[in-house]
């Protein structure tokens, strides 16, 4: 075998969402994409607001053109990471500098690089179950070893006395992803504060840093007053991997950042190792135009009310026939038990009314699937006769 047969096989086996989403596509050309009630994907339905293509307009009608398309600085063009500082602070309270943001291609981008600065040999990641699927493959290519440990039953929080059994000599650092996708939990000050004793309690017993990673796509996409704790001000040794995707709606253009807490122990060496990481891994800069657009769109948002109606009709219609659900404080995915164990099964059965959910085993939480309910309001409106034929077949109403 001539080439990296782990490669191949991530090439060869799409994650089970992206099977779902394929699925979707191949049975809309069959019977019509608007008969398929297709909620695999957090692709956003939500246009970016319009102050977005606004911007776009302008810098490309008044910016010069070698500038707009060129290459930034390996980090970011200085004024992006300015804006992105000057916001930070002003908003929770740091007291950040432009040379702690490194400007990525989207969140995925900003996990691997932080991994990759400082994953060594034989460390291990720890993160909550249930979690984004793409955790294990970040951290496994960056040489780790992911350990789930399952959050609490019922409100989905942290639970921080299992991580601190969890815990060794080899854990490097702890992933937490508030709002959380699968679940739209959001974790509250209190587990956050629970979370940062337990690692400041365990970095001094094994003499090493214990270091919080946050992804944080979802971090404006909250409902009912909810808020999301900023880390930073809760534990120094602290990473913050952002995409612009989910808040703006820009999924495709891949924009984001790493902010490398200032209060960190040697920042400035965590800093370098994330400019390495970006560089040993090809990410030359972010891309350019992106990069602007964010600048001047920082701090707002797409219509996020519509996935609150969104999720308040789903939510509704979903109890109303009886099924479990999480009921979530952010994010776009609704979390919902299974009438049996296998939730692969009950996934197949609901594609004979056209549902296309997606099993939670990859999440490390079976007998679950996520909703992703970022689609047009009118398809959970035809879909919840669907969810309803698929209650009685449960004797669920």
């Amino acid at each position: 075998m001539l080439i990296n047969e782990t490669m191949m096989g991530l090439g060869k086996q799409r994650s089970v969402i992206r099977e779902i989403f394929e699925y979707a596509k191949k049975r809309g050309a069959e019977i019509g994409a608007e008969n398929v009630l297709d909620f695999s994907i957090g692709n956003p339905s939500v246009p970016a607001p319009d102050s977005v293509n606004e911007t776009v307009k302008r810098l490309v009608n008044e910016t010069d053109s070698v500038l707009l398309h060129g290459y930034t600085s390996a980090q970011g063009d200085a004024k992006v990471r300015k804006a992105m500082s000057d916001y930070t602070n002003k908003t929770y309270g740091t007291h950040t500098t432009p040379d702690n943001f490194y400007m990525t291609v989207g969140a995925a981008a900003s996990l691997v690089i932080s991994m990759k600065a400082m994953v060594l040999p034989g460390d291990e990641i720890i993160t909550f179950a249930p979690f984004f699927p793409e955790y294990r493959v970040f951290a496994e290519n960056c040489g780790a070893k992911l350990v789930p440990v399952m959050s609490l039953p019922g409100s989905f929080q942290a639970d921080t006395d299992a991580l601190e059994k969890a815990i060794n000599e080899h854990t490097k650092a702890v992933l937490i992803n508030s709002p959380n996708n699968p679940s739209g939990v959001v974790l509250s000050s209190e587990t956050i504060t629970k979370i940062a004793d337990v690692l400041t309690r365990k970095s001094k017993e094994y003499g090493h840093v214990i270091y919080l990673i946050a992804d944080e796509p979802y971090r404006e996409l909250v409902y009912d007053g909810e808020e999301v704790p900023c880390i930073l001000n809760y534990y120094k040794e602290s990473i913050v991997c952002y995409s612009f995707s989910k808040s703006l709606s820009l999924p495709g253009e891949r924009i984001g950042y790493i902010l490398v807490s200032p209060d960190m122990t040697d920042s400035t060496d965590m800093y370098a190792a994330v400019c390495g990481a970006g560089r040993a891994l090809g990410y030359v800069c972010a891309p350019s135009l992106f990069q602007f657009v964010a600048a001047e769109c920082v701090g707002q948002t797409a219509d996020i009310s519509i996935y609150k109606r969104n999720r308040d009709l789903l939510v509704g219609g979903l109890a109303k026939f009886g099924f479990e659900c999480v009921r979530p404080d952010g994010a776009f995915y609704l979390f919902m038990k299974t009438p049996e164990a296998d939730a692969s099964v009950f996934c197949e059965k609901a594609k004979k009314y056209e549902l296309l959910l997606v099993p939670a085993d990859s999440f490390g939480c079976p007998g679950y699937v996520r909703i992703a309910y970022c689609v047009q309001t009118e398809q959970i409106e035809r879909a919840l006769p669907a969810f309803e034929s698929l209650a009685k077949e449960y004797g669920l109403c």
